[in-house]
């Protein structure tokens, strides 16, 4: 009978250009050039997420379910203990949508004018349900972003942020850091 998630030598068979230990993928989970992903020390990956492109997950990190990164060429990095709730989706490419160029995959790159930016959620970052994220976005460490935010510019470390567009709302609780402690120095 096979289990909700790939087993070790399952994981490894995909071919991730770095691997660390303890992680759980879904099966139902859908992986693009896994080659470019790099994934560090216990890390969950639930059902239905699709990971592509350049993407770098640290140590701790979860993504939960129908949630997509979609790391293109400029890359998503996920540091420490960061995590996205469900159905949230994290682009470091978009088309331009102004109407000077095409649109959409199927149009060769020199008809159409691709934003990129890299994504980068720094350290204790988490991020609310059905959130979405633009190219080019910093969220800095400790910050949270609540239940169905557009982030489309940089987020400054340890803030409360919600809306569309997302704004500051008041400053994040930093007592987590002591239980990251606890948590290291009993690994």
């Amino acid at each position: 009978m096979a289990t909700t998630f790939y087993s070790d030598s399952e994981i490894a068979e995909i071919g991730f250009k770095s691997l660390g230990e303890n992680v759980k993928i879904s099966r139902m989970a859908s992986i693009r050039a896994a080659d470019k992903i790099a994934i560090g020390n216990n890390v969950q990956v639930d059902d239905f997420c699709v990971l592509s492109g350049n993407i770098v997950l640290g140590n701790y990190v979860h993504i939960s379910v129908y949630s997509a990164l979609f790391g293109g060429k400029a890359g998503i990095e996920m540091q420490d203990f960061s995590g996205v709730s469900s159905r949230c989706a994290i682009y470091a490419g978009s088309d331009d949508y102004s109407g000077k160029t095409l649109t959409n995959p199927t149009v060769p790159e020199e008809y159409r004018g691709p934003i990129e930016g890299k994504v980068i959620l720094k350290k204790h970052v988490i991020i609310g349900s059905g959130t979405t994220i633009l190219p080019g976005v910093e969220i800095g460490e400790g910050s949270a972003v609540g239940s169905m935010s557009l982030v489309n510019k940089t987020l400054d470390a340890w803030g409360i942020y919600v809306g569309i567009p997302c704004r500051y709302k008041k400053e994040r609780s930093k007592e987590l850091l002591k239980l990251e402690k606890l948590l290291l120095d009993n690994c």
